[in-house]
């Protein structure tokens, strides 16, 4: 321990498994020093979602960084999991990271089935858990719990923003989305904000999660005729769908409509995705000071890479940590004190003032972009500071 210079250490430990140790350089081996706080990031860094994982875990890790690399004073560990997007796995996986790895709070994931299993987990052995992306509203409803906190969205949150801007525009609409979990509670919030402003849903298309077969459907909405469409899809299959209903000749008489459709796609997308109107809680470029300082201190610490909303995520749940660890001075046994805090949390984020719900989810403003070129730029706020009502969650 003679030599204070900090620098991080990464052992390995499988073929999944990093400790990073934000510390003095004398720390060797695994062991755990006595006086660190152990930060649990059980992430997809493989797969279809390693790009997030990878995004969401740099967000996080900045938000340390700007504090020294130390939380309330004491050094910071970081041990790191791929979840591999596996439901199968998550149970083991963190338990693991519980039981063996002796985390002080368990971070993740993106996938819904996964971050369900971890909730469950989480439960059970009281550790704080905070999730940076999954949307599951189970996650925020009947698996509520003192110790879960998220800091992205719900499910019905991201569709309610979308129904509650094309209620201003539109008297009609078809849904269009994958029939699985995400996609049945984002249509069912566009659904309620839609007709609760005076809309009506014709239909509710779906198809197989992840079925991209869209011709058929795109054949339905012309014969339907509505003002407007709304949809949910995800990854690959958003550049499809965009793709096939510009070339179908839909967009110029039926607009799409969606919260995720645009996100981090555009590229690929191309000409079919230009002007589509999007809503969710953060936008390419918000021009605000502190959104402006996020960005310029994330393509430092990056390598010039532009932050997307994952990483907005990524470095809130961070934030989140920290105003809980600092209320009790980094004493990660008084766990009760340290969770009222985070529950009473108001944090200045790059997407906006953000505070959280009964249930702990983020209450937030639900932004209108507009994809101008490869961003998704800002035109306005469909939803200032959207609650989700959470009517499930029992809080015990």
């Amino acid at each position: 321990m003679c030599n204070q210079k900090e620098a991080p250490l990464r052992i390995k430990i499988g073929m999944a498994h990093v400790v990073t140790v934000l510390a003095f350089t004398g720390l060797t081996g695994t062991a755990r020093a006595a006086d660190n706080v152990r930060i649990g990031l059980m992430l997809p860094y493989s797969g279809t979602f390693a790009d997030l994982g990878k995004n969401i875990t740099n967000g996080f890790k900045l938000a340390i960084a700007e504090k020294g690399g130390k939380i309330a004073g004491r050094d910071v560990e970081f041990v790191t999991l791929d979840d591999e997007s596996d439901p199968a796995k998550a149970n083991e996986n963190a338990n693991k990271l519980i039981k063996r790895d002796k985390v002080d709070v368990l971070v993740g994931t993106v996938h819904s089935g996964v971050a369900l299993t971890m909730a469950r987990v989480a439960r059970s052995a009281g550790i704080p858990m905070i999730i940076p992306n999954a949307g599951a509203d189970e996650l925020t409803g009947a698996l509520c719990a003192p110790n879960i906190f998220r800091t992205s969205f719900s499910n019905w949150q991201a569709g309610y923003g979308v129904g509650a801007l094309m209620a201003q525009k539109h008297k009609s609409a078809v849904a269009l989305a994958w029939k699985y979990a995400a996609g049945d509670e984002q249509t069912a919030g566009f659904k309620e904000a839609f007709e609760k402003g005076g809309g009506k849903v014709l239909k509710h298309l779906t198809l197989p999660f992840p079925n991209t077969e869209f011709q058929p459907l795109l054949t339905e909405i012309a014969s339907i005729k509505p003002e407007a469409a709304y949809t949910f899809v995800a990854g690959a299959a958003q550049v499809k769908l965009a793709k096939d209903y510009h070339a179908a000749g839909l967009r110029s008489r039926i607009p799409l409509y969606g919260a995720f459709i645009t996100e981090g796609t555009l590229q690929a997308q191309g000409e079919s995705a230009q002007g589509l109107l999007t809503v969710l809680h953060y936008a390419d470029g918000l021009e605000t000071p502190r959104n402006k300082s996020f960005i310029e201190s994330y393509k430092k610490a990056y390598g010039g890479a532009t932050p997307d909303v994952f990483a907005v995520q990524g470095y809130d749940a961070a934030q989140l940590y920290l105003v809980g660890l600092e209320a009790v001075e980094g004493d990660t046994s008084k766990r009760k004190e340290m969770l009222k805090a985070m529950e009473n949390a108001k944090l200045d984020s790059p997407r906006g003032p953000l505070s959280f719900s009964k249930s702990h989810n983020p209450v937030q403003d639900m932004y209108i972009r507009e994809a101008r070129g490869n961003q998704n730029v800002m035109v306005g706020v469909a939803v200032k500071q959207l609650v989700d009502p959470s009517p499930e969650c029992k809080m015990q």
